[in-house]
């Protein structure tokens, strides 16, 4: 019995035994949610059974007099939809307080659901967008990153770095950024460092959050092809932004790209930063420093110049591009169904240019780059 409780204990404490209890404690909290979907709508429960004449009932209700049986059937999803209603008044501000306990790519979620495409329920999604500002957005220096940065370059900062600026120049949901200047050379660099729980704490939360979709689609709550699409892009990015040695090499071979005489780089005055082989781990990166406008400067400028109006701000852009997605794909299976000289007509187009725009924007920012956008 001891030994149990002793090999018990040391799993608790190592990276997967850490990732369960954080699985165990997202389903702890989100248990209570789930049932009181389950008991107020589902078929199966009880409640549903017992009131099966009066609420989403499977069983043929008596018609009144010169009540037809697609009267009957709006009616019923005319109160399913009040019911599912009342239910997301009740329950979305409980996943937002969820969200922000948990913390780390919850908040990401929270952030991706605010603005997606996918058919989200208002009122989860007025609650998502507050996550889009007012969040804490980094960890503390003195207790986590240096730490962390001794632990990972095995040597005292200060042996290695004259200065570094305790308040990061950027922060995301698996590390944050900060400026520093070499020690010897004066060089200004910039140290990526990623959080030391990410790597546990990414692929549970991302675990979590498939099998809650899941639950979701049971529920209706979401589209099950939509929502697995996006859970499936979700997932690649965020379990990719942890590979830190991979992100490392591409960098490299950019870099040794851009020196090369016959690439455009250097013709059209392309600078891009140097990687510190010495100073990288799987948890910390190190490049060279380049000074400029902000990312967010820059693409306002770019879309400016396409002749796209940015003063909604980035994320209305996006949203206005998922919108067109949508509208013209409807307008094509209309015009399809037709089967008329409909079918030939340029409207589909009239906007691609400004959505393909929008597009590539989207596949050039990561997804914790496009929410420092918004």
């Amino acid at each position: 019995t001891l030994a149990g409780g002793t090999a018990v204990a040391v799993y608790t404490h190592t990276e997967s035994g850490l990732g369960l209890k954080r699985e165990i404690d997202f389903w702890r909290n989100i248990t209570p949610v789930v049932w009181d979907y389950w008991w107020n709508t589902s078929f199966s429960s009880p409640k549903i059974i017992f009131h099966s004449g009066e609420l989403f009932s499977w069983k043929k209700e008596g018609k009144e007099e010169g009540q037809s049986e697609e009267y009957e059937n709006d009616a019923k999803k005319e109160r399913r939809k009040k019911v599912l209603q009342s239910l997301h008044e009740k329950n979305a501000p409980k996943i937002f307080q969820i969200m922000l306990d948990l913390g780390g790519l919850y908040i990401k979620l929270g952030q991706v659901l605010s603005v997606t495409a996918l058919p989200i329920p208002e009122e989860y999604r007025e609650r998502f967008r507050i996550l889009q500002s007012n969040v804490p957005g980094h960890e503390d220096f003195d207790s986590v990153i240096l730490p962390t940065l001794e632990k990972e370059l095995k040597s005292p900062v200060r042996d290695i770095f004259e200065s570094i600026e305790e308040t990061p120049c950027g922060a995301a949901s698996i590390g944050q950024a900060h400026r520093a200047v070499l020690k010897g050379t004066k060089e200004p660099v910039v140290i990526k460092v990623q959080y030391p729980d990410a790597k546990w704490q990414v692929p549970a939360d991302i675990e979590c959050v498939g099998q809650f979709l899941k639950v979701c689609v049971w529920f209706g709550v979401v589209d099950e092809s939509a929502s697995k699409l996006s859970y499936e892009e979700f997932s690649r990015q965020f379990l990719a932004e942890l590979d830190y040695e991979a992100e490392k090499e591409n960098l490299k071979e950019v870099y040794e790209s851009s020196l090369d005489p016959r690439a455009p780089y250097l013709e059209k005055g392309v600078v891009l930063p140097r990687v510190f082989d010495e100073f990288c781990t799987k948890q910390v990166i190190t490049m060279t420093y380049l000074p400029g406008p902000k990312f967010e400067e820059e693409v306002r400028q770019q879309l400016a110049f396409l002749g796209i109006d940015t003063k909604k701000g980035i994320k209305s852009i996006v949203q206005d591009a998922h919108r067109r997605d949508v509208e013209n794909a409807t307008n094509q299976t209309n015009q399809a169904e037709l089967g008329t000289e409909l079918a030939m007509s340029p409207n589909k187009d009239q906007s691609s240019w400004k959505t393909t725009a929008s597009r590539i924007i989207g596949n050039l920012i990561s997804v914790d780059s496009m929410f420092s956008l918004v």
